[in-house]
């Protein structure tokens, strides 16, 4: 289950990531750096939803 945890956290960060370059690429000025701030902050959120949704499994396994 980690290993596709971790997998799917990477594609979710990458799929963000190119979202927020392809949204950041067609606007210029402040625009764009709203759109580079949430795609840091989906960046982040989707980082901290997959290693929630682990630490729960985890918890789960040792009881």
């Amino acid at each position: 289950m980690l290993l596709s945890r971790v997998f799917v956290t990477w594609v979710e960060v990458i799929v963000v990531g190119f979202a927020g370059a392809a949204l950041g690429g067609a606007a210029s000025g402040p625009p764009q750096l709203i759109v580079y701030l949430a795609t840091v902050l989906a960046s982040v959120g989707a980082l901290l939803y997959n290693v929630d949704k682990l630490v729960q499994q985890r918890i789960a396994e040792s009881r």
